[in-house]
């Protein structure tokens, strides 16, 4: 499980829209049958296979979820926030935060949509401020998933490729109100829409869900820190090579390049995933 995460501010402006052109990107054809996994509460709807372009393996990378900027030299794969323009000529991954609102932004769901204790409070990521979302039951991931597949929709519509849905491990941080088991059905629903829209779909940290990615639909890893942590073998045991590494400091940049630097793609960002120009922003590679 990784032990930092990092979370896209919402944009105070909207960027003019950009082009994004196509890029020489390996094709894979995904099961989007949806079934989740054994003993899971609930499978995604039944859809035919589809062929979905993934990210270039050990590529130039460039985390932009904090903020739009024009792409550093050498980079082929960027992430961005959904709110944002895919960066043209590129392969661009779209950021959402799918398991958890945005810090103030609980009103934007149902209130039987945000995760309650016991005691009838609202269960927050404590780092981020995040009400999670509550996944526990078929007719709330649904409803969840509607709100979420519009955001799909919009990355499809402005041209990325991809989709990183963040906050998988929220189960973790649910005071045990949440299991894997939901998280993966209701990922599993996310895929099977992503792949409807032609889309690759990542896995956003949880390196011990890895392993059931063919069940939840899953074709590609986002890790945070797994150099850090030593978790990047997890990733590659499931994924193979398609697995984008970012990493928040010199040391574990150091130790995610000499372990895995010819084989996936790594980045090293400042922690607030800062724009190009701010005076927090880090980003090197290997």
């Amino acid at each position: 499980m990784m032990r930092n995460r990092v979370r896209s501010a919402r944009r105070l402006t909207a960027l003019a829209a950009l082009a994004a052109a196509a890029v020489a990107v390996p094709l894979v054809t995904v099961d989007r049958a949806g079934a989740a996994p054994a003993g899971a509460p609930h499978a995604a709807p039944a859809a035919p296979a589809a062929t979905v372009a993934l990210p270039p393996a050990h590529a130039g990378f460039d985390y932009q979820i904090g903020g739009a900027y024009p792409p550093p030299a050498g980079v082929q794969v960027v992430s961005r926030d959904h709110d944002d323009p895919p960066a043209a000529g590129l392969y661009n991954i779209c950021y959402v935060n799918a398991f958890q609102a945005q810090p103030g932004a609980e009103s934007d769901w149902g209130s039987d949509l945000l995760l309650h204790d016991a005691g009838g409070k609202v269960v927050y990521d404590q780092d981020w401020g995040e009400a999670l979302l509550d996944v526990s039951t078929a007719a709330k991931r649904t409803r969840i998933a509607d709100k979420v597949d519009a955001w799909i929709d919009q990355c499809a519509a402005k041209g990325y490729q991809a989709i990183e849905p963040d906050n998988y491990d929220s189960y973790s941080r649910s005071k045990k109100l949440l299991t894997s088991g939901e998280a993966e059905a209701y990922i599993s629903l996310l895929s099977a829409h992503a792949h409807a829209k032609g889309l690759a779909i990542a896995q956003k940290n949880t390196s011990e869900l890895a392993g059931d990615r063919s069940a939840t639909g899953l074709d590609f890893a986002v890790a945070e820190e797994c150099g850090t942590y030593d978790e990047c073998g997890d990733y590659t045991a499931a994924f193979g090579n398609h697995v984008i590494v970012i990493e928040y400091t010199a040391k574990g940049l150091t130790k995610a390049c000499s372990g895995w630097g010819s084989r996936l793609s790594i980045v090293r960002r400042d922690v607030d995933v800062s724009p190009a120009g701010s005076s927090g922003y880090v980003r090197k590679t290997c």
